[in-house]
């Protein structure tokens, strides 16, 4: 999962949330130096990616893709997955997206000290162009295609993708349906484990 899924199976916990989201960005042990809740949204945030990736429909999503965009295609589901989950947002919260994406926004500046120097170096950008907001529309999943792509010097011809996801929109909603409800009790209960 990306940005917004992650986020989103957080809760209201402002700590795991934090943890979840900087993940990523913290290799090994080095999550411990953290207070106790970063360090559980960590630990989180690395038990849904072991979860996802192992998950039985998010490898037929990335099969799909496998043949043209190789190791990347992981990716490109990652943010696939985002893109329903944004687009069907009122599905899954009470929240609007748009005041959702404000609140984490107003949560990563106002605990700016505490995030890592490669989340310090992008947020503003990440905020200046919405990027979670983004994901809700075709538009914006092919912008963030296009940045992800510019990434990998062009290599990974991410860009190109969002023809497949509008070619086979329908088959990757309904495995991102499937995978989400499974998701959503895997995390409830790892959650109450950690």
């Amino acid at each position: 999962m990306n940005f917004l899924a992650h986020i989103y199976l957080s809760g209201k916990d402002e700590e795991l949330i934090l943890g979840n989201f900087i993940a990523d960005s913290l290799k090994g042990r080095s999550y411990l130096k953290y207070p106790l809740g970063i360090q559980r949204g960590v630990v989180l945030h690395r038990a849904i990616d072991f979860y996802t990736d192992t998950h039985p429909t998010v490898r037929k999503s990335i099969s799909r893709l496998f043949g043209t965009y190789g190791h990347y295609s992981g990716i490109i589901v990652d943010i696939v997955y985002d893109h329903f989950l944004a687009a069907r947002w009122k599905e899954y919260s009470p929240v609007p997206l748009d005041i959702f994406v404000s609140e984490f926004y107003e949560l990563l500046q106002r605990n700016y000290t505490v995030l890592p120097t490669p989340i310090q170096q992008f947020l503003p950008y990440m905020i200046k162009d919405n990027w979670l907001l983004s994901y809700a529309s075709l538009e914006g999943i092919g912008r963030i295609l296009y940045q992800m792509n510019e990434r990998t010097k062009r290599k990974s011809k991410m860009n190109f993708a969002i023809v497949e996801l509008e070619e086979h929109y329908v088959d990757f909603e309904s495995e991102f349906v499937m995978f989400f409800e499974e998701l959503q009790i895997f995390v409830s209960s790892k959650i109450e484990e950690i």
